[in-house]
C-alpha cells in the first residue's frame, strides 16, 4: 500500500465540540438512569418490606378485640381548665425509696401507702418501714405480679386498721401497729358466676359495715391495665361487701374500667370513675334514689383514676392521660377506629405503646355539684409522673403515682 491509498482509507477525525446542550443532554441521560435505578431500588424494597409485613398482619394474633367507643369533642383546657405549672411546685418525698405507691392514707401525722412489690409501707421520719406484705416477694418484673400482689386502694377504718384492695388477692384488712393481716375477701370466689381478675380502689362506711369496691375487669388483670382500655371492654363491676355478714352484692355492672371510688359525705351515693370513658357515675346507695345511678360528670379532659375527698366538701381527682383540646387527643382518635388498635398490638407490644402516651399530668377539684373548681397541670410530666390519687391532709395535697418512684407533697397555700 502506498502513502496514497493509505490516506485515502484513514477517516478523518473529527474535533468534538462541546456545548452547553450536549453537556445537558448527557446530564439528562445519567439523571435518567440513576432515576431508574433508585426507583427499581426503592420499589424492591418496599415490596420485600410490604410482603412480610402484610403476612405479619394476615398471621399474627391480637391479643384484643377492641370495640368502637363514641366520645364527645373534650372540653377546651380554657378558664378553670388553662394549662399551668403549679404541679411542678411538688416536692419529692422518698425518692428512690419507693416504687408505684398508688394509694394514700394516713392515721394522725402517719401516712401509709402500698407499693408495687406488694407492701404496705408506714412513712415516719423519713424512713420507710415495712408493715405487712400481701403476697411473695420479691417482686421484681410484671410476670411476679399475681404471686407478689399489688395493693392499689388503701382506706382507714373506724379502729385505726388499714382496709386495702390488692388487685390480685382481694380485700384485706392490715393491722399497721402489729402487722397482722387478715383476707376479707378473696379474688379468687367468682360473684354472681364472674371471678374478680382486677380489683381496683375501696371506699368504706365510717362504722366500717360496708366496703364499696371495683373490679375494672374478668378478663383482664392489673398488669394488662393498657389492654383493657385499648380493648374497651365493659365487664367492670361496682360490689359491697359487707363486713359483717360477709355477704357480696353486685351494684353495678357493664363498666368499662371502673376506677377509684369514694363515697359522699352523707353517706348516700358511691362515685365510681369510668376510666375507659372519661367519665364519672354515681351509684345511691341510701335515701329516696337507693338503687338507682346517674352521670356526675361526663366527657371530662382526662381520663379518671382515683378520686378522694377534699376539704372544700367537693373531690380530687387524678387523670392518668390527658385529652388535649385545643390539640391532639390519641384515644380519642383511635375511639371509633378499632382496626388501627389491631394493627398497632399486633405489631407493638403494650409496654412499646406506653411509651407514646404522653406524660402530661393533670389534677382536678371537683365540687359536690361535680363541677370543675380548680386544676393542677405537669404539662411536662417529669415532676408529679403518673399521678394515680390526690389525698388531701393539714393543708398538703400527697400525691400517689401507679409508677413514679416517689410521692409528691404540695403545700395547698401556695396555690
Amino acid at each position: 500500500m502506498n502513502e496514497a491509498e493509505g490516506l485515502r482509507q484513514r477517516r478523518p477525525v473529527r474535533a468534538q465540540v462541546i456545548t452547553e446542550d450536549s453537556q445537558a443532554q448527557e446530564a439528562k441521560q445519567g439523571s435518567t438512569y440513576s432515576s431508574r435505578v433508585f426507583q427499581m431500588t426503592f420499589m424492591m424494597l418496599a415490596v420485600s418490606l410490604t410482603i412480610p409485613l402484610l403476612g405479619a398482619i394476615t398471621l399474627l394474633n391480637c391479643p384484643i378485640d377492641p370495640q368502637p367507643l363514641s366520645f364527645k369533642e373534650p372540653p377546651f383546657l380554657l378558664g378553670v381548665l388553662l394549662p399551668n405549672v403549679k404541679l411542678q411546685q411538688a416536692e419529692k418525698l422518698f425518692e428512690n425509696q419507693l416504687i408505684g405507691p398508688e394509694s394514700i392514707a394516713n392515721i394522725g401525722d402517719v401516712l401509709f401507702t402500698g407499693t408495687a412489690d406488694g407492701r404496705i409501707v408506714k412513712l415516719e421520719n423519713g424512713e420507710v418501714i415495712t408493715v405487712a406484705r400481701l403476697g411473695k416477694g420479691p417482686c421484681k418484673t410484671r410476670e411476679d405480679e399475681p404471686a407478689c400482689g399489688r395493693p392499689l386502694g388503701i382506706r382507714v377504718g373506724p379502729n385505726s386498721t388499714l382496709f386495702v384492695a390488692d388487685a390480685y388477692q382481694g380485700i384485706f384488712e392490715v393491722d399497721p401497729s402489729t402487722g397482722r393481716v387478715k383476707h376479707l375477701l378473696s379474688s379468687q370466689i367468682p360473684i354472681e358466676g364472674k371471678k374478680m381478675s382486677f380489683v381496683n380502689d375501696l371506699t368504706i362506711t365510717q362504722d366500717g359495715r360496708k366496703i364499696y369496691f371495683t373490679d375494672s375487669s374478668s378478663k383482664w388483670q392489673r398488669r394488662d391495665y393498657l389492654l383493657l382500655v385499648m380493648e374497651g371492654t365493659d365487664d367492670g363491676r361496682l360490689l359491697e361487701y359487707d363486713t359483717i355478714t360477709r355477704e357480696v352484692k353486685v351494684l353495678m355492672e357493664g363498666l368499662r374500667f371502673p376506677n377509684g371510688v369514694q363515697l359522699s359525705p352523707a353517706e348516700d351515693f358511691v362515685l365510681v370513675a369510668e376510666t375507659t370513658m372519661a367519665r364519672i357515675r354515681r351509684f345511691y346507695v341510701s335515701g329516696l334514689m337507693k338503687g338507682g345511678a346517674d352521670m356526675f360528670v361526663e366527657n371530662m379532659p382526662g381520663f379518671p383514676d382515683n378520686i378522694r375527698p377534699s376539704s372544700s366538701g367537693g373531690y380530687w381527682v387524678a387523670m392518668s392521660t390527658v385529652r388535649h383540646n385545643p390539640g391532639f387527643s390519641m384515644m380519642d382518635f383511635l375511639s371509633e377506629k378499632p382496626w388501627i388498635k389491631r394493627l398497632i398490638f399486633k405489631l407493638l407490644s403494650p409496654e412499646t405503646v406506653s411509651k407514646f402516651v404522653p406524660r402530661y399530668s393533670l389534677v382536678l377539684e371537683l365540687g359536690d355539684n361535680g363541677a370543675y373548681q380548680r386544676s393542677l397541670h405537669d404539662p411536662s410530666g417529669l415532676v408529679a409522673a403518673y399521678v394515680s390519687e390526690v389525698h388531701e391532709q393539714d393543708g398538703h395535697l400527697y400525691l400517689g403515682s401507679f409508677k413514679s418512684p416517689f410521692l409528691c407533697k404540695l403545700n395547698l397555700d401556695l396555690l
